[in-house]
């Protein structure tokens, strides 16, 4: 079993910052690919930003420098530092995790965490 569970969502004004925590627990050899997608209201989900294959990092073309991804491989753990926080953020924020559960198997296992909602309002 691999629990992924998201934290430090809230309300923040305009402008404002926000630290958000994935971690991922469980049954796991390795994980290839870890990351962050939101959804806001009405809208599809979208990808927002990642760890890849190599290590190498991908953002969102709406974060334009205002986010930024971070890893501890040894908590097995994403962290996404939220900077000038804008309305249009506001959303609920996944994390996801492609794992690898064990050294016998290349198949990755596609593991969700519940979300955690950041509102940004004055």
């Amino acid at each position: 079993q691999v629990q992924v569970v998201e934290s430090g969502g809230g309300l923040v004004q305009p402008g404002g910052s926000l630290r958000l925590s994935c971690a991922v627990s469980g049954s796991i050899f390795s994980i290839p690919a870890m990351g962050w997608y939101r959804q806001a209201p009405g809208k599809q989900r979208e990808w927002v930003a990642g760890f890849g294959s190599g290590g190498i990092i991908n953002y969102g073309d709406f974060v334009k420098g205002r986010f930024t991804i971070s890893r501890d491989n040894a908590k097995n753990t994403v962290y996404l530092q939220m900077n000038s926080l804008k309305p249009e953020d506001t959303a609920v924020y996944y994390c996801n995790a492609q794992i690898r559960v064990a050294r016998a198997t290349q198949e990755l296992k596609d593991c969700w965490g519940q979300g955690t909602q950041v509102t940004v309002s004055s």
